[in-house]
């Protein structure tokens, strides 16, 4: 199977993913935000997550064919259609009561459903909780496409690891989690990060526990700077340097 990959979202973590996965696959980046567009098909990214050489050193001027590699940056959906391999890397904010907001995530389901196609493949790289990849995004997917989830199309999860920010521990640099809805998707899934991820990645059993891990992930570095903050504050009390 030639894999064509469409990357949903062009913000922190879809950019860089994009960027890297064209150095193996055809890949178009699509993103609603058509300023964001022309910017990155110019060569420059205004967040400075991916230089201005990386990028451009990706970039083709017309959506890539599946004998090609290189990335191409749109905002049209007719230009998703020919994509095998959906992954999605919106972001999911929190509301003033720190409640999971999963409108990006429910849209981004949305465009896919409507180019989605038999066989294909739709993989989630947003943080969510355990559980909502198969039972809040699938479902929409499903609905929009006409498609059935296992039999006509399938999922994956790898929750995104980036450090926005850091030019040292770039995505490619950390180990990658990887699962499918079904042990072959697993697999395929795995393969198509591994071809790019030169730290390694680890296939995950299920999508539950691939999520599961982001959500543990998250917690203990929270839990951690929280700690670490509280004792900066006795300690400035005390007089001792932290």
């Amino acid at each position: 199977m030639q894999h064509k990959i469409a990357i949903i979202g062009l913000g922190y973590v879809g950019l860089p993913l994009a960027r890297l996965f064209a150095t193996k696959y055809p890949v178009v980046g699509f993103d609603i935000n058509e300023k964001r567009v022309a910017e990155l098909n110019s060569g420059h990214d205004d967040t400075l997550e991916v230089s201005d050489e990386l990028l451009k050193s990706a970039l083709i001027n017309e959506n890539p064919s599946y004998d090609s590699t290189g990335l191409y940056c749109s905002a049209l959906l007719e230009d998703l259609e020919d994509a095998n391999i959906y992954i999605i890397t919106v972001p999911t904010p929190v509301d003033k009561n720190n409640r999971p907001v999963l409108t990006p995530l429910i849209k981004a389901s949305e465009t896919v459903g409507k180019v989605l196609k038999k066989g294909d493949i739709v993989i989630y790289e947003s943080t969510v909780y355990p559980g909502a990849t198969e039972e809040d995004c699938i479902p929409v997917v499903e609905s929009v496409s006409g498609l059935k989830f296992n039999v006509d199309f399938f999922a994956g999860y790898s929750p995104e690891r980036i450090n926005p920010g850091d030019k040292e521990h770039t995505v490619e640099k950390i180990l990658k989690v990887t699962s499918g809805s079904t042990p072959e998707i697993g697999i395929v899934v795995n393969d198509i990060y591994k071809a790019v991820i030169t730290a390694g990645t680890h296939l995950a059993p299920t999508i539950k526990v691939a999520e599961a891990a982001k959500v543990i992930e998250n917690s203990q570095r929270d839990i951690n700077i929280a700690f670490v903050n509280e004792l900066a504050k006795i300690f400035n009390l005390m007089e001792i340097d932290t």
